[in-house]
């Protein structure tokens, strides 16, 4: 069976990469980021999608000491909708990643990196876009022993042009736990409902007509089982 690395963060974005490539019939090894960020809460939401899906995972702990981004440093508060970039990326962090899944891949002798990147529900990060990823692609191709002998490993973003309302309306075909994903960036019991992530979560589920699990005490019922 052909295996790629999934880079899970435990969002809705990461956990429906994660079950697309299994649809494609992919052995998954998810890979899991400790780097500093606020809450641990989307780490153990990672875990638990990643068991549920039954997939290895790797949790690797990393440290930004120079910070450089609210979710890194608590003293930054988490900004509401802005336009531009907002305070909430984090310095290069999907380069920092991907390198991290292009070791692992090279070293298990995986052919693929599923990422779940989009561009164009999301908050406007340079690292998210169509032309890093396609710039990131020769990267490997010229940077790594697996270019150098032919064995290309492929960066697939399945959901770089979807829209969340498409995003969620494919993850609930595939079965994908929503229940157990996490999308603010604060921590907490419940989302805020207020930061950008909450912002384009409710937008997906409302454009799709279908009740966010997570805030399924509040809505009632969930209708998530079907389309």
């Amino acid at each position: 069976m052909r295996k790629a690395v999934v880079l899970l963060s435990g969002g809705l974005d990461s956990a429906t990469t994660l079950y697309i490539a299994r649809s494609q019939g992919f052995r998954c090894f998810c890979l899991i980021f400790d780097y500093g960020q606020r809450h641990r809460r989307e780490i153990k939401a990672a875990q638990r999608i990643a068991q549920i899906a039954n997939c290895k995972l790797q949790i690797v702990k990393i440290a930004l000491p120079w910070k450089g981004s609210s979710l890194l440093d608590k003293k930054i508060n988490i900004p509401l909708r802005v336009k531009g970039i907002p305070s909430t990326y984090v310095p290069a962090r999907n380069i920092i990643f991907l390198s991290f899944a292009l070791s692992y891949a090279e070293t298990i002798n995986a052919r693929a990196i599923f990422i779940g990147a989009n561009a164009l529900d999301f908050s406007g990060y340079p690292d998210c876009r169509p032309e890093f990823y396609r710039a990131f692609r020769k990267i490997i191709d010229s940077g790594t022993k697996s270019g150098a002998k032919g064995k290309k490993i492929q960066i697939l973003t399945p959901l770089i042009k979807k829209k969340k309302a498409q995003i969620i309306k494919t993850g609930v075909r595939l079965g994908v736990p929503f229940e157990f994903t996490w999308s603010c960036y604060r921590g907490g019991i419940r989302p805020c409902e207020k930061c950008d992530s909450c912002y384009f979560r409710a937008k997906g589920f409302r454009e799709a007509g279908i009740k966010d699990p997570l805030l399924a005490e509040r809505q009632g019922d969930c209708s998530c089982k079907k389309i």
